[in-house]
């Protein structure tokens, strides 16, 4: 059995991440979602809500789960037995952070491989950056994110 890891904050998740989520998990045999409870960035959604909303968007996809890590993505992978981790790629600038982490990995944990997957079209310009700024000025992001999301999204601003 292949097991990939999916690694992020994860705030908000957006269709984006979903379209990555899914097709990862039409390739590996077991897909786990990974938030990571700790990010450098300040985030919108605590830990908490970022997992629920995670656990609702994928609740009907069958081998794919959601988990919280704190510590080194290939720590993560070791403990939940994976040999994999999933990417996505939206603009060429991405390309060269995620080049950086997946050397970086490798010499931690040279037996874990990266795999990239390119974004959808559709979904190429979106990112939580911009979906949290487009979200604090009232902007209309129903498309860009799940349901869940969008009514999390409310929730704040009421």
């Amino acid at each position: 059995m292949t097991i990939a890891i999916y690694p992020g904050t994860f705030d908000p998740i957006t269709n984006g991440h979903v379209d990555i989520a899914v097709r990862a998990a039409r390739l590996f045999d077991r897909v786990i979602v990974g938030v990571f409870s700790s990010p450098k960035k300040e985030v919108m959604f605590d830990l908490e809500k970022r997992l629920f909303l995670a656990r609702e968007v994928f609740r009907k996809y069958k081998n794919i789960s959601v988990e919280p890590y704190d510590n080194l993505t290939v720590d993560f992978a070791r403990k939940v037995g994976a040999g994999v981790i999933v990417r996505g790629l939206r603009v060429s600038g991405d390309f060269e952070l995620e080049f950086e982490m997946a050397m970086m990995n490798h010499r931690l944990d040279p037996d874990l491989e990266m795999v990239c997957f390119m974004a959808s079209p559709q979904f190429q310009f979106i990112s939580s950056s911009i979906i949290k700024e487009v979200s604090k000025l009232k902007g209309d992001i129903k498309d860009l994110v799940p349901t869940q999301v969008v009514e999390a999204l409310d929730e704040m601003a009421s």
